[in-house]
């Protein structure tokens, strides 16, 4: 039987002021908002986590139990914790014409000069702008995918 593994690496941001196991809700929200992460897919143990981000296991579990609250995720003892439903939608995927276009503009402004911070701001700001209640900054999880027997 072929079962998908997906390897999902949090990127932990200790100046960003935001807590860890937020950053990792934060990260596994965005890549099932991708599409990278699908249901059936099996999220990197606690150990994992801590051996891959430095963050103590305890952290891990305390966002994973959050994502399941929210009936993002389920724990299936003895196998892990896997993704139960997705946030995404065929406009959010990294094939969608809108997502071309935002890659094509980030390529400009780092032609212009501009650092990821500034980036960063300028989105934060437009964001605000165009959802007018705050934001959230959210740094991705890389992702891999392959197929193991």
């Amino acid at each position: 039987m072929m079962e998908e593994v997906v390897a999902v690496e949090y990127r932990i941001d200790r100046r960003s002021g935001v807590p860890a196991f937020q950053q990792i809700v934060q990260q596994t929200k965005q890549a099932l908002r991708l599409g990278v992460l699908v249901p059936g897919d099996r999220l990197p143990t606690a150990k994992e986590v801590a051996e891959t981000s430095a963050v103590n296991p305890n952290t891990t579990l305390k966002a994973y139990r959050e994502l399941e609250r929210e009936g993002l995720v389920e724990p299936r003892p003895g196998q892990g914790t896997f993704v139960r439903r997705t946030l995404g939608r065929p406009e959010t995927g990294t094939d969608s014409p809108l997502y071309a276009e935002l890659v094509a503009w980030m390529s400009k402004a780092a032609g212009a000069g501009l650092e990821q911070e500034d980036v960063a701001a300028l989105v934060a700001s437009a964001l605000e702008q165009q959802y007018a209640h705050g934001t959230g900054a959210v740094t991705g999880a890389t992702t891999t995918r392959s197929t193991s027997e």
